[in-house]
């Protein structure tokens, strides 16, 4: 058994990978991108945090968020947006993986894996690497060619703020050194 332990920085930035059970393409369809978001507002009313940048692929997702300066709870948050999300799909009839007897007995469904990946961003370049990485991740994942055709990603939101040109990532542009970047969670 592994000996892992989170980071918790209270207020802190963290870059996370939460990925579907068995890679199951859940997120390619809207109601369960649907279901995401309001599961995120769900948590975010109880549990305030700051979702900086966010992108959903069929069969995981990655986030960047800041936390409130007095907490540093990213795994309770995970988890209710996980049920929320699993109780509203369920009865949206969305499909599930299917459910061992031991999955059962510690009431888990076949909807996301049982963990997820987390890195505290430690500085600003830190920070700029993994928002490009997780804006890059649909063109890394052959899903599109150019970032920005990618429409579940907050990217457009980064490119009216002035954070990135309109056409960064963009096949006809250099930016293989995007390819460096390597996360664990994928």
């Amino acid at each position: 058994m592994s000996d892992y332990r989170r980071c918790y920085v209270p207020g802190g930035s963290y870059f996370f990978t939460v990925v579907t059970e068995r890679r199951a393409a859940i997120l390619a369809n809207g109601r369960a991108r649907d279901c995401l978001r309001d599961a995120i507002r769900h948590c975010q009313q109880h549990l305030p945090f700051r979702v900086d940048a966010l992108v959903i692929l069929p069969d995981h997702i990655h986030a960047i968020w800041t936390l409130p300066p007095d907490d540093c709870d990213y795994s309770k948050r995970w988890g209710i947006i996980k049920k929320h999300f699993t109780q509203h799909w369920l009865v949206l009839g969305g499909t599930e993986q299917p459910v061992t007897a031991s999955r059962l007995r510690y009431r888990r469904r076949g909807i996301w894996q049982r963990r997820f990946w987390e890195h505290a961003l430690r500085d600003e370049l830190d920070y700029q690497n993994h928002l490009d990485y997780l804006h890059f991740n649909p063109v890394k994942h052959g899903l599109v060619k150019n970032v920005q055709d990618w429409p579940y990603s907050s990217f457009q939101r980064w490119v009216e703020q002035g954070a990135y040109p309109e056409r960064w990532g963009s096949q006809s542009e250099d930016y293989a050194g995007l390819d460096a970047i390597q996360c664990a969670g994928e």
